[in-house]
């Protein structure tokens, strides 16, 4: 910052040449942008809340600008008010993301000085708070819920990318997330993997404690994998960015139990847990390893109800017939390619 006086100082007064301003020059030189506040929520299935407008064809988290003098949480929740008829109190930031001032696709003579947007956590929306919204007469058209994945297909580039870097954060647990043009400045082992950036695939059925009857069919296993924090290992397509749960005795683990099992289109899908007790090195290098909370996992995945009720058992058995403890929500952490030991 530059030093300041109260009248301009010249190069007799030993001032020096550009060192000093008046507060007037200061000012004026400062750049203006404007500010905006939007707010992302998802329902129970992880997908997002976008609203149609009548005033462009691609559709919008919910928010808009902040007021001159307006704190940027107490304009997201007016705009939540305006626009849905909810009212809340959105405190927690997901992203502030720095929009360029030549972005494409504004009007020129809307004369856009660029934007600091504030992306706000709206939480998780049950049916029953979903069916509360109240559209106002004019400006919201409508709203869905969108999978994260379709996000660029219904949006502008710009607040797609915005959308799914917030989502990204929310999930990892590590802090907002710093934008320039809805992209990262610090790219989470989420956003290098470009996870959620392909459909989820849908893994819904019903979650079953116990063995698989002698009568219905079984597919793979699956393993809930600990390292000793109580973080399960999960394994990301890098060419997809899609996650799923390792192969049941895919690494050295020790103290395996059955959880139970998910039926799906006619067969069982069994699950199993136990304590990883060593990671080798990666044997198939078209996968990343990561290391995640038991809701992560959940988050990053469409298992519909059904995934509720497994989390809940993996957590119960994580605790007391593993006697792991509980993880906090902490950033998902990449295992080295060389491996680790415990």
């Amino acid at each position: 910052m530059p030093q300041l006086t109260d009248e301009a100082v010249t190069d007799d007064a030993g001032g020096g040449s550009g060192t000093w301003m008046t507060p007037q020059e200061y000012g004026a030189s400062r750049a203006a942008l404007w500010t905006g506040a939007v707010v992302l929520v998802t329902d129970t299935d992880g997908r997002i809340l976008l609203q149609s407008v009548d005033y462009r064809a691609d559709r919008l988290l919910p928010g808009g600008a902040v007021d001159a003098g307006e704190a940027p949480s107490a304009a997201a929740a007016r705009e939540m008010r305006e626009e849905l008829g909810v009212e809340g109190s959105y405190q927690r930031g997901l992203a502030v993301d720095w929009i360029p001032a030549d972005t494409p696709g504004i009007p020129p003579e809307m004369r856009f000085p660029g934007e600091i947007l504030h992306v706000y956590d709206g939480g998780t929306w049950t049916p029953d708070r979903i069916e509360a919204i109240r559209l106002p007469a004019q400006e919201i058209t409508g709203i869905h819920f969108a999978e994260p994945a379709d996000l660029p297909a219904l949006m502008d580039p710009g607040d797609a990318r915005r959308a799914l870097s917030a989502l990204r954060a929310r999930i990892n647990g590590g802090g907002p997330a710093l934008l320039e043009d809805g992209r990262p400045t610090t790219p989470t082992a989420l956003d290098r993997l470009g996870v959620l950036r392909t459909r989820r695939a849908p893994h819904h059925g019903t979650w079953h404690h116990g063995p698989v009857p002698a009568q219905v069919p079984v597919r793979a296993t699956s393993a809930w994998l600990f390292a000793p924090d109580g973080r399960a290992l999960v394994l990301v397509s890098r060419a997809t960015g899609a996650v799923h749960l390792p192969p049941g005795a895919a690494s050295p683990v020790a103290g395996a139990v059955p959880l139970g099992y998910r039926y799906v289109d006619r067969a069982a899908h069994p699950r199993i847990a136990a304590r990883l007790t060593a990671l080798p090195p990666v044997a198939d290098p078209a996968y990343a390893r990561l290391l995640a909370t038991p809701d992560q996992v959940r988050e990053l995945t469409d298992w519909g109800p059904a995934g509720h009720a497994e989390v809940a058992t993996v957590h119960a058995a994580a605790r007391t017939r593993l006697t792991l403890p509980t993880p906090p929500r902490t950033p998902l952490t990449e295992v080295p390619e060389s491996g680790v030991q415990w």
